[in-house]
């Protein structure tokens, strides 16, 4: 194995440990929630995103070796501030919304929408971060197919995902209530 697919298989391995450790963190808040009488939306879409994210792991690796994707400088620049972009928005989101904050579409009646931090600029930052991380990450190592593939999926999942929260949020419905979210991710 080449040193860059060296360097990338532990980037891809740290990454991967990141998620999991946000994962907890999620489990955590999500018992939290619904111990106050939260109540879960689209548990099946939750799932969806849990597959569509540990997939797209296997599948950056597969196609970097199957394909014997090299190193690309010009691209990997570019993806790189992408996927720092995309962190920093995730980021924001998780600590703006603090303990409401979860994978899961978690809704805790009575509790008003977050509109502070990054949500007084951006509806979904989250999801935006995510999806610049979908694509960005494969590019790092040249994973066209996949950073193409993963991005229309994870669109077609937050397209679904968004229509749930907006319409849990929707005033008017008698129940506006706080959702909590990271990945349309999920993971």
């Amino acid at each position: 194995m080449n040193r860059t697919r060296s360097v990338y298989l532990v980037f891809l391995l740290a990454l991967a440990s990141q998620r999991l450790w946000e994962v907890r963190i999620s489990q955590r808040h999500a018992a939290r929630l619904l111990a106050a009488g939260g109540l879960e939306h689209a548990p099946r879409q939750y799932q969806l995103m849990k597959v569509l994210h540990a997939s797209w792991f296997v599948a950056i690796w597969g196609e970097v070796i199957a394909k014997q994707r090299r190193f690309r400088p010009a691209l990997a620049w570019p993806a790189a501030l992408l996927f720092v972009t995309g962190q920093a928005l995730r980021y924001a989101a998780i600590v703006t919304l603090g303990p409401r904050w979860t994978a899961r579409a978690i809704i805790r009646p009575g509790d008003p929408p977050v509109s502070h931090g990054i949500y007084r600029y951006l509806r979904h930052p989250n999801y935006l971060g995510v999806a610049l991380e979908i694509a960005a990450v494969p590019l790092l190592h040249s994973a066209w197919w996949t950073a193409l593939a993963y991005s229309l999926a994870n669109l077609l999942l937050l397209r679904a995902r968004i229509r749930v929260e907006e319409a849990a949020l929707r005033p008017g419905t008698g129940s506006q209530r706080s959702l909590t979210t990271i990945y349309g991710a999920d993971d």
